[in-house]
């Protein structure tokens, strides 16, 4: 992980230009988890759009500047809860068929199909941990649950895909 406290500093002063920077860092790892969460390009690009801006608004409330990367997480965690709430009060069914399919390679349709019947926090858990890599700790201090529970919920899933797939 890298150590954005120098830029953090200056934008927590209002520097634009070093929230532009912090942003050029994070920007592809907050698109990705949210399409694996979301599933649809347009929400998650709103996704992040929200969460850039919420950050950027709300950076002078970070209290420690190493901790940059899991904050904006736990902001664009946030945004999908919304959006998948916003999802169950939709009764239209989503478009899919401008998904960048090239962002996430299926080796087989049936773990995509898989994945997919995941339910919304297990999506985000995996995402968080296999495609970005961010520890169990990490993961709880983004999802706001302990990191034991994100441990034992990411071997579950893990072996429900595993015997889905056998």
């Amino acid at each position: 992980m890298n150590d954005f406290s120098a830029d953090v500093k200056l934008a927590m002063k209002g520097s634009t230009e070093a929230f532009a920077r912090l942003y050029a860092l994070v920007y592809k790892d907050l698109y990705h988890v949210a399409l694996y969460s979301l599933r649809n390009s347009h929400d998650a690009c709103d996704a992040v759009s929200d969460t850039v801006l919420d950050a950027f608004c709300s950076i002078k409330k970070l209290r420690d500047e190493k901790a940059f990367r899991s904050w904006i997480m736990r902001i664009l965690s946030a945004k999908i809860k919304h959006k998948q709430r916003d999802y169950f009060n939709v009764s239209e069914e989503l478009c899919e068929e401008n998904e960048p399919q090239s962002l996430f390679e299926y080796d087989n349709i049936e773990l995509k199909q898989a994945v997919e019947e995941l339910e919304p926090q297990s999506r985000l858990i995996l995402s968080l941990s296999v495609i970005e890599g961010y520890t169990s700790e990490e993961i709880s201090e983004i999802c706001g649950i302990n990191p034991n529970t994100v441990r034992s919920k990411l071997s579950r899933i893990k072996r429900r895909l595993k015997l889905e797939l056998q």
